[in-house]
């Protein structure tokens, strides 16, 4: 007989999120990994069989103890440590009104804190590197048009790469103004413009791969040799191949790691970069709060910081790496401080 931790995460994977909920499959399934770290830790380090887990057994101790094991154990960082949490505390919120019997373990588990991560810079490209990354496909191909198109779109709607993979045909509208509609985190469609440019690039690859027709409307817009949308992993490949072609050949300003989700990032930070407005960041690229924005305000401020370090004035001497080594200046302070009173 199936125990009651069993029975409440079925129900919770298989019917409250894709029902209630309405979460994407994609986040179904983190959700999911979750739970199957968390059966995997059981299993190896209490001896426990995963189909005789019951609630009770997973308490703040269990769960503390399977947090440490992601950080030491399996090397996660502290964002991926705090995602298991969030997705752990997800679940026992919902138990607590499927099982009030069990609220005392669910508040326990509520109160393990998140670990503070330290903010690291958004990785993006910087203009010039944007623009050198665009020029690498080689459009005399049919091949290189498809992936010119697709790097472009990328990058001009600011698309999560998921959104990309669901694109199909009728989602986009060459008509001035041009523009694609994709369907975001929690199925919310947003219309995202396209510039001349890309929407160009857009119809001619349609037609050259006979997608202007009326039976095409529900094709995917972007597919491989089976005429399937592309995978993350392909995508990412495409991409990627490309980084490494201009990298050959010299170009500087990429991140050490270039992700379909840093084209995300560098269309944002361009954006802000060219004084457009956060509140039009913010519903291009699908956010539901203008403070998720906010964070490449941050990598802006960053920037410029760095700049201006870089930046030598003729005249001014460069400080002394270590004041605190200059007796006379701490000897100075202390008589300041005394003098003060």
């Amino acid at each position: 007989m199936p125990t009651d931790f069993a029975r409440l995460v079925t129900r919770y994977l298989s019917q409250y999120l894709p029902g209630q909920r309405n979460l994407a499959t994609n986040t179904i399934q983190s959700y999911r990994d979750t739970f199957k770290l968390l059966l995997r830790f059981c299993q190896v380090n209490r001896g426990w069989s995963p189909d005789q887990i019951t609630l009770a057994q997973l308490n703040a101790a269990c769960i503390q103890s399977f947090l440490d094991w992601l950080e030491a154990d399996r090397q996660c960082g502290v964002t991926t440590r705090n995602q298991r949490l969030a997705a752990l505390r997800a679940f026992f919120r919902w138990v607590a009104y499927e099982m009030p019997e069990s609220l005392e373990t669910v508040q326990q588990v509520l109160t393990i804190p998140g670990k503070k991560a330290s903010e690291p810079l958004i990785p993006y490209l910087t203009p010039d590197a944007m623009r050198a990354l665009l020029a690498q496909p080689d459009r005399a191909t049919s091949k290189g048009r498809r992936d010119a198109t697709l790097l472009a779109v990328l990058y001009d709607t600011g698309a999560r790469v998921q959104e990309i993979i669901d694109l199909v045909v009728s989602d986009v509208r060459l008509q001035p103004p041009a523009v694609v509609t994709l369907t975001g985190k929690g199925r919310k469609r947003r219309q995202v413009p396209l510039m001349t440019p890309t929407a160009t690039l857009v119809a001619d690859y349609m037609t050259e791969q006979g997608l202007h027709r009326l039976s095409q409307a529900d094709h995917p817009l972007f597919y491989n040799h089976q005429h399937r949308p592309y995978t993350r992993v392909g995508i990412t490949q495409i991409l990627q191949k490309y980084v490494r072609r201009a990298r050959e050949h010299g170009v500087t300003g990429f991140p050490e790691s270039v992700t379909p989700h840093v084209l995300r990032h560098s269309k944002a930070v361009h954006l802000l970069q060219a004084g457009v407005n956060l509140i039009y960041i913010r519903d291009l690229l699908g956010h539901v709060d203008v403070s998720t924005t906010q964070i490449y305000t941050r990598a802006d401020v960053e920037l410029r910081r760095r700049a201006l370090e870089a930046a030598s004035l003729p005249g001014i001497e460069t400080p002394r790496d270590s004041w605190s080594e200059d007796a006379g200046l701490l000897q100075w302070l202390d008589q300041l401080s005394s003098g003060s009173r």
